[in-house]
């Protein structure tokens, strides 16, 4: 080779800190810097007679196809983990290198440079980074896995507990002496409260891990507050406590998530009432048209907050002191979730407290931005019928029938089929008004099938009303999109479950 040719190499690449290596139109390297020379341990002298269209690993992964396409069409090329017999006969660990090559000509002749770049830290790390990803997907799976195990195994009990409980309690409420009404009332608000916390926990862990879903929706604000207020009245009454109201006369249209509204408004009231000796409970709406806000304030005379614990107010299991911990009931979580509820719809909490004299919660939610101006109120009839209308229920839990039964003695009678019972030509009587189906989450493939095949094949298309112990959005919204009108999460009271009939029927 032109010793000018040579020696413009050694001043152009020489000094670069990775492998070079120059290679003519034969094939031969005609040129390679220092750091090649040290990486691939070898020199100039000793690759007499070799080159690059003569090795076997080059022709094997590829490159050499690539070098030739390169001197064709004086183009540039990059290749990925670039390797060939050099290396590969050498005692080492081949590195991951990446290659870019490119067409140069010189005094009538044609070279091709190419520069390795050594990535094996970058792709270890990168496969370290992959490695830790599918771990934390993995550790997510099995901790959705275990939360809807323990969701069935506790929720399904606890459904049957708490409607029996109730049950009781109505029919004996005039029966029973005063020291076993105590014992009847101890069981159902210790039941309540059990289904309170596994709810919290449940709902706390899924916003933690981001798996919450929500669902926004445009509802009347001041009719979803007034439903909340009517549900602690009796509790403030019971510490003779006033309820005050500045509501809106008009309906305010806001997008929420119902669900994450209902539960902030319950925990916000049940503290104010919880928390206030005497005094009052009062609760403001304030609308902020050129912010398209509304602002909902929860205002009481209770005990307050101190300035010390305010910054600790919101983290989960927190109470201000072992005092307030012993006194009033409850698991340090309701705020925490109140707070993560809130930002979740895209609004804000704010709290204003001073010790001893009280404290107010305000929180901050979206004006509808729709075209909706007509009130969407949903009047609540009682389903009741003198020929007792007939309910057609798919049971997969054995549980169900008898509660149901009983919830629904003065209003409809159930025909309760099992899996193996179940035969779609017993959807043509129209005599069924509701078809009730209890799904195991063990059999949740099998359940959707059933689901469907109700839905397409039901001649006068009646409401499904799906019933399970499965908490998880993304698996219960199957059956939504599989025909269920609705999806009652166990356990559930009487209430909600007529409540939920009757927003059916009507």
């Amino acid at each position: 080779m032109d010793k000018k040719i040579s020696k413009y190499f050694e001043i152009l690449y020489n000094s670069i800190h990775f492998p070079i290596q120059v290679v003519n139109e034969s094939g031969e390297i005609i040129y390679l810097n220092q750091t090649f020379a040290m990486q691939w341990n070898t020199n100039i002298p000793e690759l007499t007679g070799y080159s690059v269209f003569k090795d076997i690993e080059l022709k094997r992964n590829g490159i050499q196809k690539i070098i030739k396409e390169t001197f064709s069409k004086k183009n540039q090329n990059f290749i990925d983990n670039y390797s060939d017999n050099l290396l590969k006969e050498k005692d080492i660990t081949v590195p991951f290198l990446r290659t870019k090559m490119f067409y140069i000509s010189l005094e009538s002749e044609g070279f091709i440079v190419m520069f390795h770049e050594d990535k094996t830290d970058f792709m270890l790390a990168q496969k370290e980074v992959t490695t830790a990803i599918d771990n934390t997907k993995e550790l997510e799976r099995l901790k959705d896995t275990f939360l809807s195990v323990l969701s069935h195994e506790l929720r399904t009990p606890l459904n049957v507990i708490l409607g029996y409980a109730s049950l009781i309690k109505e029919s004996l409420q005039d029966k029973i002496d005063p020291d076993d009404k105590i014992y009847l009332d101890n069981l159902l608000s210790g039941s309540e409260r059990l289904f309170k916390s596994l709810s919290q926990m449940l709902d706390f862990a899924q916003l933690e891990s981001g798996s919450y879903k929500i669902n926004i929706d445009v509802i009347d604000l001041i009719s979803t507050l007034k439903d909340s207020i009517n549900t602690i009245t009796e509790y403030a009454k019971e510490k003779n406590l006033d309820i005050k109201t500045n509501l809106s006369k008009s309906p305010i249209y806001v997008e929420v998530d119902i669900q994450c509204l209902q539960n902030v408004m319950q925990n916000l009231l049940e503290n104010a009432v919880k928390f206030t000796k005497k005094g009052f409970i009062e609760i403001e709406t304030i609308t902020l048209a050129e912010k398209d806000l509304v602002l909902v304030k929860v205002k009481d005379s209770g005990i307050g907050i101190s300035t010390e614990y305010m910054e600790h107010l919101f983290r989960p299991f927190s109470q201000e002191d072992l005092e307030i911990g012993r006194t009033y009931e409850g698991n340090g979580l309701g705020l925490a979730l109140t707070k993560r509820y809130v930002e979740k719809m895209g609004g804000s909490l704010l709290v204003d407290s001073i010790k001893g004299v009280g404290s107010t919660f305000t929180f901050t939610v979206s004006l509808s931005k729709s075209a909706i101006k007509v009130k969407k109120e949903k009047e609540k009839k009682e389903v009741v019928n003198e020929t007792k209308p007939k309910i057609f229920m798919v049971d997969d839990s054995g549980d169900s029938p008898e509660l149901l039964n009983a919830f629904l003695k003065n209003s409809y009678s159930i025909d309760s089929y099992t899996f193996r019972e179940f035969n779609l030509d017993d959807l043509k009587n129209d005599d069924y008004k509701i078809i009730i189906f209890d799904v195991n989450p063990h059999r949740w493939e099998q359940g959707l099938l059933i689901c469907k095949d109700i839905k397409k094949n039901d001649p006068f298309k009646r409401p499904i009303v799906v019933l399970s112990s499965e908490f998880v959005e993304t698996k219960y919204q199957r059956f939504l999109e599989a025909g269920a009108d609705k999806f009652l999460i166990k356990p559930f009271t009487k209430e909600k479950f007529l409540e939920s009939l009757s927003e059916l029927v009507s």
